[in-house]
Protein backbone atom coordinates (compact mmCIF):
# COMPACT_ATOMS: atom_id res chain seq x y z
CA UNK A 1 0.00 0.00 0.00
CA UNK A 2 2.84 2.37 0.80
CA UNK A 3 4.49 1.61 -2.53
CA UNK A 4 1.39 2.84 -4.36
CA UNK A 5 1.88 6.29 -2.88
CA UNK A 6 5.50 6.37 -4.02
CA UNK A 7 4.40 5.25 -7.49
CA UNK A 8 2.01 8.18 -7.72
CA UNK A 9 4.77 10.61 -6.69
CA UNK A 10 7.20 9.06 -9.19
CA UNK A 11 4.57 9.24 -11.94
CA UNK A 12 3.89 12.89 -11.08
CA UNK A 13 7.61 13.72 -11.29
CA UNK A 14 7.99 11.89 -14.61
CA UNK A 15 5.00 13.72 -16.12
CA UNK A 16 6.45 17.02 -14.89
CA UNK A 17 9.81 16.31 -16.50
CA UNK A 18 8.13 15.18 -19.71
CA UNK A 19 5.93 18.25 -20.07
CA UNK A 20 8.76 20.64 -19.17
CA UNK A 21 10.96 19.10 -21.85
CA UNK A 22 8.04 19.13 -24.30
CA UNK A 23 7.54 22.88 -23.73
CA UNK A 24 11.27 23.60 -24.09
CA UNK A 25 11.48 21.51 -27.27
CA UNK A 26 8.43 23.21 -28.80
CA UNK A 27 9.90 26.62 -27.96
CA UNK A 28 13.19 25.66 -29.63
CA UNK A 29 11.37 24.51 -32.78
CA UNK A 30 8.96 27.44 -33.13
CA UNK A 31 11.00 30.42 -31.96
CA UNK A 32 12.44 32.77 -34.57
CA UNK A 33 16.10 32.31 -35.39
CA UNK A 34 18.24 35.40 -35.67
CA UNK A 35 21.74 36.47 -34.84
CA UNK A 36 21.93 38.55 -31.73
CA UNK A 37 23.72 41.55 -33.18
CA UNK A 38 22.91 45.22 -32.90
CA UNK A 39 19.76 46.06 -30.99
CA UNK A 40 18.71 42.40 -30.72
CA UNK A 41 21.75 41.63 -28.57
CA UNK A 42 21.11 44.43 -26.06
CA UNK A 43 19.25 43.45 -22.91
CA UNK A 44 16.01 45.33 -22.28
CA UNK A 45 16.17 47.53 -19.17
CA UNK A 46 12.68 49.03 -18.83
CA UNK A 47 13.06 51.05 -22.01
CA UNK A 48 16.47 52.43 -21.02
CA UNK A 49 19.73 51.58 -22.72
CA UNK A 50 22.01 49.76 -20.30
CA UNK A 51 24.99 51.86 -19.25
CA UNK A 52 28.16 50.51 -17.70
CA UNK A 53 28.87 47.13 -16.23
CA UNK A 54 26.36 44.89 -14.52
CA UNK A 55 28.80 44.55 -11.62
CA UNK A 56 27.66 47.59 -9.66
CA UNK A 57 27.25 47.93 -5.93
CA UNK A 58 23.66 48.19 -4.77
CA UNK A 59 22.69 50.14 -1.73
CA UNK A 60 22.15 47.90 1.30
CA UNK A 61 18.87 49.70 2.01
CA UNK A 62 17.22 47.79 -0.85
CA UNK A 63 18.03 44.53 0.87
CA UNK A 64 16.99 45.74 4.33
CA UNK A 65 13.58 46.94 3.16
CA UNK A 66 13.03 43.69 1.22
CA UNK A 67 14.09 41.63 4.25
CA UNK A 68 11.74 43.49 6.58
CA UNK A 69 8.89 43.15 4.10
CA UNK A 70 9.44 39.41 3.74
CA UNK A 71 9.66 38.88 7.50
CA UNK A 72 6.43 40.71 8.25
CA UNK A 73 4.62 39.48 5.16
CA UNK A 74 5.35 35.83 5.87
CA UNK A 75 4.34 36.18 9.51
CA UNK A 76 1.04 37.80 8.58
CA UNK A 77 0.35 35.01 6.08
CA UNK A 78 0.29 32.56 9.00
CA UNK A 79 -2.57 34.36 10.74
CA UNK A 80 -5.42 33.29 8.44
CA UNK A 81 -4.71 29.52 8.32
CA UNK A 82 -4.10 29.56 12.05
CA UNK A 83 -7.51 31.15 12.66
CA UNK A 84 -9.29 28.79 10.26
CA UNK A 85 -7.78 25.66 11.81
CA UNK A 86 -8.28 26.62 15.44
CA UNK A 87 -11.84 27.83 14.87
CA UNK A 88 -12.87 24.44 13.54
CA UNK A 89 -10.79 22.29 15.89
CA UNK A 90 -11.13 24.13 19.19
CA UNK A 91 -14.30 26.24 19.30
CA UNK A 92 -14.36 26.28 23.12
CA UNK A 93 -10.86 27.79 23.36
CA UNK A 94 -11.63 30.81 21.20
CA UNK A 95 -10.66 33.46 23.77
CA UNK A 96 -7.39 31.71 24.60
CA UNK A 97 -6.52 31.46 20.91
CA UNK A 98 -7.42 35.13 20.42
CA UNK A 99 -5.08 36.13 23.26
CA UNK A 100 -2.33 33.95 21.81
CA UNK A 101 -2.67 35.65 18.41
CA UNK A 102 -2.68 39.10 20.00
CA UNK A 103 0.61 38.25 21.75
CA UNK A 104 2.02 37.13 18.38
CA UNK A 105 0.89 40.35 16.68
CA UNK A 106 2.25 42.41 19.61
CA UNK A 107 5.67 40.80 19.10
CA UNK A 108 5.51 41.72 15.40
CA UNK A 109 4.53 45.29 16.23
CA UNK A 110 7.37 45.56 18.75
CA UNK A 111 9.79 44.37 16.07
CA UNK A 112 8.44 46.96 13.65
CA UNK A 113 8.71 49.72 16.26
CA UNK A 114 12.29 48.63 17.01
CA UNK A 115 13.46 48.80 13.40
CA UNK A 116 11.56 52.06 12.92
CA UNK A 117 13.13 53.64 16.03
CA UNK A 118 16.56 52.35 15.03
CA UNK A 119 16.15 54.20 11.71
CA UNK A 120 16.42 51.18 9.43
CA UNK A 121 13.28 52.19 7.56
CA UNK A 122 14.62 55.65 6.73
CA UNK A 123 15.72 55.83 3.14
CA UNK A 124 17.92 58.89 3.64
CA UNK A 125 19.79 58.59 6.89
CA UNK A 126 21.26 61.50 8.78
CA UNK A 127 24.89 61.47 9.84
CA UNK A 128 26.05 63.58 12.75
CA UNK A 129 29.40 65.34 12.58
CA UNK A 130 31.99 64.77 15.29
CA UNK A 131 32.59 68.46 15.92
CA UNK A 132 29.02 69.34 16.83
CA UNK A 133 25.38 68.40 16.78
CA UNK A 134 24.82 69.42 13.18
CA UNK A 135 23.09 66.79 11.09
CA UNK A 136 24.13 66.11 7.55
CA UNK A 137 21.90 64.27 5.12
CA UNK A 138 23.69 61.16 3.85
CA UNK A 139 22.76 59.36 0.68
Amino acid sequence: MLHEHYAVVLLFILFGIFFANLALGAAKIFRPRSNRVGDKGVSFECGELPVGSAWVRFNIRFYLIALFFIIFDVEVIFIYPWAAVFKSLYPALGSLMFIEMMVFIAILVLGLVYIWAKGDLDWVKTLSKRDGNKEVSGA
